[in-house]
């Protein structure tokens, strides 16, 4: 508690801010209108590990040494649910039972301030050592522009200022032979010696050293350096566009937006951030544009406040799923509890004891049911099979998306498309929630978010030529569902492959045109009791060979049973393709 505040009264709840970014973390803590205490840490986000934010959260912990009413959590990078759950849950843990306000540091600025106008759009145009525009409408419609890192984003940061700086220093250099003022204050501002010495450094730099030329660069252009002034010139007209591209996703031309500058290329440089507030509001009259006036940590104050008092956070500010993109079975898990795959086998229930001989066969004997459950089924994989081909004839694609297994099954069975039947890698495509890492490593809360899945869908431009196959073992995978709602606007086919039954009836009676077809062989419980890489594992590789096998071979891929079309891309192949053009010539 800081010395001059008073102690907080009883009547007044204690309400905490935390703001987390890039730099670093401020934190706080307010009774009524009166600051109880404030400070500062290290850097905090969502994507550093768990274990070292949880250590963070301990540590504001201690040091605020009260128990607050309220919580307001803001950390770069939470751009999910699952990423405000884990602040959540993390936050739990180091303050049990006090009601948390999760969201991202972007919304932390806009709720630092009142409105100017009432029911105005709201714009942050944030320059620090990254950079992003983020928008919010009075109808909770958001939007965002950049913010995706230095190396493809993050224009007109502090970063990209830097970037700029070296380059256009040593460019002059070599077409003039003149280092000049913003070459030598770089020089001095790094305590190196030649323009030489800037190749090793700026190997090992790292984004913050970077952006730590900025400084340089505003008092090289403040004492007339063209480099820089030129520099800045164009710094301020990028953040200008990138602020009008967010406000027009938000508000119509002649409606009132408020534009919030922030971060530290902005508040610091006052002359700039002027330059920049008068530029967008003669681009966007009857706009209001100034840098933000109060630490932007208060957005986070302001966003606990009403939890204090018991009201519950807003879906919209908490970024929810998307409902829409979900079925509401989904939403309940009525359909994991039904699903074979979470019941127990009765045949293992003594798998840890069971002799080793006995287990395995056990396993081998469970396998051997998996044919016929699939053949239960072969009407829904003809008509797939057919949907497919009709794609590939008519230029189309088919897809595969899932999670976990499912995922890894879909990207292997794609990858093996193109030397099999020598066709483009397009052809056939995996997606899988979380991304390439997700393909050796469990990327935690990726399955939940079904606004990804129709990301991933709608950034791969599916259209109605095109085969969507979701396929997700329980059968509720909201990444799969959410692909397989945007796959069905966009009108391709849509398929959903799972090994739950229960999923037939609950689709068709929620939506009868969501998907186009169901697979849902009936595999029974697995033998170690949810392990979905066993028989539905692979049930799914049997049907997804099916799916590509058959399709390439009705579209001319293959001549009686010989690949005629292969890419002979090593020895091996190279012999196989000699062997059968020897069978079919003679």
């Amino acid at each position: 508690m800081t010395s001059d505040s008073p102690a907080p009264a009883a009547s007044q709840p204690l309400i905490v801010g935390i703001e987390g970014g890039a730099t670093r973390t401020t934190v706080l803590a307010v009774c009524g209108e009166k600051t109880v205490t404030s400070f500062q840490l290290g850097p905090s986000n969502v994507i550093m590990p768990e274990e070292v934010l949880r250590e963070h959260f301990r540590d504001i912990a201690a040091r605020l040494g009260q128990r607050p009413d309220a919580l307001g959590i803001g950390l770069a990078g939470a751009r999910s649910e699952a990423h405000c759950e884990l602040i959540r849950a993390l936050a739990e843990e180091s303050w049990p039972g006090v009601p948390v306000y999760a969201t991202s540091d972007l919304e932390t600025p806009l709720a630092a301030e009142p409105p100017s106008h009432p029911g105005a759009a709201r714009v942050l145009i944030l320059s620090g050592t990254g950079s992003c525009c983020f928008g919010r409408a009075a109808d909770g419609r958001t939007a965002k522009i950049g913010g995706r890192g230095h190396i493809i984003g993050d224009r007109a940061s502090a970063a990209d200022i830097g970037r700029q700086a070296l380059r256009a220093v040593v460019a002059r250099l070599d077409r003039t032979g003149q280092w000049g003022t913003l070459g030598a204050l770089i020089l001095d501002s790094l305590e190196l010696n030649d323009p030489e010495d800037l190749i090793p450094w700026s190997v090992t730099a790292s984004k913050t050293e970077i952006a730590g030329i900025a400084v340089p660069v505003f008092r090289a252009a403040a004492l007339g350096d063209y480099t820089a002034v030129d520099l800045l010139d164009k710094v301020r007209d990028s953040l200008v566009e990138d602020g009008l591209a967010c406000a027009h996703k938000l508000a119509a031309p002649g409606q009132p937006v408020d534009f919030i500058l922030n971060g530290g290329v902005l508040v610091p440089n006052v002359a700039f951030a002027a330059g920049v507030a008068s530029r967008l509001t003669q681009r966007w009259p009857g706009s209001t544009a100034a840098a933000l006036a109060v630490p932007s940590v208060r957005g986070a104050v302001e966003l606990a406040r009403p939890l204090a008092a018991g009201a519950p956070a807003s879906p919209a500010e908490t970024r929810a799923p998307i409902a829409e993109l979900t079925p509401a079975w989904t939403r309940d898990m009525t359909s994991l509890a039904q699903s074979p795959t979470e019941r127990r086998n009765p045949r293992s229930a003594h798998l840890d004891t069971m002799p080793l001989a006995e287990a395995a066969a056990l396993m081998l004997d469970e396998d051997a049911s998996i044919p016929a459950a699939i053949t239960a089924e072969l009407p829904a994989i003809v008509r797939v099979i057919e949907a497919v081909t009709r794609a590939f004839q008519n230029g189309g694609r088919l897809f595969y998306t899932g999670a976990g297994t499912s995922g890894r099954l879909g990207v292997l069975d794609a990858s093996e498309v193109p030397p099999t039947f020598r066709v483009s890698t397009d052809m056939v495509q995996g997606i899988i929630a979380g991304g390439q890492t997700a393909l050796w490593s469990a990327v935690e809360g990726a399955e939940d978010d079904p606004a990804a899945g129709a990301h991933a869908i709608a950034f791969r431009n599916v259209d109605a030529r095109d085969v969507v196959v979701g396929i997700a073992a329980s059968g509720r995978t909201p990444f799969v569902w959410g692909s397989l709602a945007e796959a069905r606007k966009r009108g391709a086919f849509t398929v959903a492959l799972c090994f739950n039954p229960a999923v037939k009836t609950l689709a068709r009676a929620e939506d009868a045109a969501f998907p186009d077809e169901i697979i849902a062989p009936d595999l029974g419980p697995e033998i170690l009791t949810g392990s979905t890489r066993l028989k539905s594992g692979t049930a799914t590789k049997l049907v997804l060979n099916m799916i590509t096998t058959l399709a390439m071979t009705r579209i001319g891929k293959v001549a009686g049973n010989l690949m005629i079309d292969l890419n002979p891309s090593n020895v091996k192949l190279r012999d196989r393709a000699a062997r059968i053009l020897v069978e079919l010539t003679g």
